[in-house]
């Protein structure tokens, strides 16, 4: 059964590409499997995942360099499937770059007009204009040499969005780049695709680059969506415990709901929460779920009763906050985001609001009852969330 796509379409864009139950293997392996969600006119949309996750794959299908065992993949209303790639109106940005070293910045851009035999006077504008939107008007005579990653990441993009492609795929290209290039192109590609008005598909593993970039983070897991929303709701109200886990750091443990907006956890203790029973559970019994809190949600006081209380077993300064682990009675470990130190061994109260508690379906991938990040025994880190308990 295939994850179904539950964003609201409520912006009134069209949907410019469609995949539906979409599979791919590799030497019997598969790596896709039945993928299914859509991607609107002019939105910056991210497969977000692990290596192996079947991200690139999905991309590269789009693109035309794969193809798929089954499935749709319509563009415009049309199906792309057996249309090869230089006759789909999509354009590919890698992380390696592929820049021609012979030729200089303006004949790299010029490279694909001059292939379709465009106008010479056509060409010129066309590539000045381009390189005007990435910030590179005054680099078209420099060679390749001559480049800095950053630089060099501008040009693959210029050279992609010459053509007027409709949709612009995007391969983890910041990957080349050090921190500091990084979160600036970051914003750079952001305000690039407000601008230009195309629709972005953009690859990568790193979450903070998803979260800062998208308007839509899908995120996979072998072969398998697990989660599709806005960064927020990703963030903020994640499917099961992967997504919490992969999305940020997070604490994640077991806990049980007998009612509505109520979750006994942390040595029995009942803490309110903003979240109903799930309509499988049934009231009044002990229904188990998982439970993150993220550890910039909690406040650190004194010890009281109703509170976690624990002691703080390490603290590190982080820059913005601390890091504080406080391990509680029961033997959890909480990691604890406060921009107050505290002192080793001492003794603290941890609070959280209701509406910072959020809770989860049990899943293959849920913790065992015990310290954050410990998987159920017997458990691998190779089992997969059904598209059931994802949805």
């Amino acid at each position: 059964m295939a994850y179904k796509q539950i964003l609201p379409d409520d912006t009134g864009r069209e949907h410019i590409i469609e995949i539906k139950d979409l599979n791919k293997s590799f030497d019997g392996t598969k790596v896709l499997k039945d993928i299914t969600f859509y991607i609107r006119n002019n939105e910056f949309i991210t497969l977000l995942g692990p290596s192996g996750c079947g991200k690139s794959t999905t991309l590269r299908i789009i693109a035309g360099f794969e193809t798929a065992d089954s499935g749709i993949v319509n563009f415009e209303g049309n199906s792309l499937l057996g249309v090869p790639a230089h006759r789909r109106n999509i354009n590919t940005v890698f992380q390696r770059y592929a820049l021609f070293p012979h030729l200089d910045v303006y004949d790299n851009v010029a490279f694909g007009l001059k292939i379709k035999k465009v106008g010479k006077k056509e060409i010129n504008q066309r590539v000045m204009k381009a390189l005007a939107t990435v910030g590179l008007e005054d680099y078209g005579g420099r060679y390749v040499d001559q480049l800095s990653g950053g630089q060099m990441q501008r040009v693959a993009i210029a050279r992609a969005i010459v053509n007027r492609p409709r949709v612009l795929l995007l391969d983890e290209p910041l990957g080349a780049l050090d921190l500091k290039m990084r979160k600036e192109m970051q914003l750079e590609l952001k305000a690039m695709q407000r601008e230009l008005g195309i629709t972005f598909v953009y690859v990568t593993h790193d979450q903070e680059e998803a979260l800062t970039m998208s308007d839509t983070i899908i995120v996979m897991r072998d072969g398998v969506i697990q989660q599709i929303g806005t960064p927020i709701d990703v963030y903020n109200e994640p499917k099961n415990a992967y997504v919490a886990d992969f999305i940020g750091e997070s604490n994640i443990i077991a806990g049980k709901m007998t009612r509505d907006f109520e979750v006994t956890f942390s040595d029995g203790i009942t803490f309110n929460c903003v979240d109903p029973l799930f309509p499988e559970f049934v009231p009044g019994q002990e229904n188990e779920v998982d439970l993150v809190i993220r550890p910039e949600d909690f406040y650190v006081g004194e010890e009281q009763p109703g509170r976690i209380n624990g002691t703080v077993e390490s603290i590190v300064f982080k820059g913005v906050h601390y890091e504080i682990m406080v391990r509680s009675g029961n033997g959890i470990e909480w990691m604890v985001h406060n921009v107050d130190p505290v002192k080793i061994g001492q003794r603290v109260g941890l609070y959280v609001d209701p509406d910072d508690i959020q809770i989860m379906r049990r899943s293959e991938l849920s913790p065992d009852f015990g310290s954050y990040g410990i998987k159920k025994p017997g458990i691998s880190d190779d089992d997969t969330v059904s598209a059931e308990e994802a949805d």
